[in-house]
């Protein structure tokens, strides 16, 4: 991946729906050698996916809450078991296993504080879990899916 490949990715990063021959001018491309590049970085799984990002509030899911999870067991069977049932839980937006005093942290977005009970009860239930945590961000200070890119 080159300089150029990187500028593409921060433009793209930016705002996906741009056109190609709008990024390749701006890189200083020809449009087909821009979307070539483009390819690639899809087929190479550079580019991971390409989304539209939306507004949690916007959407009614204004309340963002970060759940830490101790696990009951360490075991490959809990962890699939785990891993399957947390990932189908549609409030849950991310699940990261974590170093440290918890084992997983996860991200995950509700309507209000009923909605959070409701997916709370549900966790609980599902899994085995030692010990739970929820953290309730009260203001979303950053955010951005874009990563820096070296220069």
């Amino acid at each position: 991946m080159d300089q150029t490949d990187r500028r593409i990715l921060a433009l793209l990063q930016q705002d996906a729906s741009r056109s190609v021959a709008d990024i390749a001018a701006e890189v200083g491309l020809s449009q087909t050698p821009c979307w070539r590049r483009i390819q690639k970085l899809h087929a190479t799984g550079v580019i991971d996916r390409t989304v539209a990002i939306l507004n949690p509030e916007s959407i009614g899911l204004g309340l963002t809450v970060f759940i830490e999870v101790e696990a009951a067991d360490h075991s490959p069977e809990w962890l699939q078991s785990f891993t399957a049932k947390v990932s189908a839980m549609p409030e849950v937006l991310e699940i990261h296993r974590m170093a440290g005093d918890i084992d997983y942290l996860l991200r995950v977005a509700v309507r209000d504080m009923a909605h959070f009970d409701d997916f709370y009860r549900t966790l609980i239930d599902t899994v085995a879990l030692k010990n739970v945590t929820s953290r309730f961000a009260m203001e979303r200070v950053k955010a951005t899916t874009a990563y820096p890119l070296e220069r």
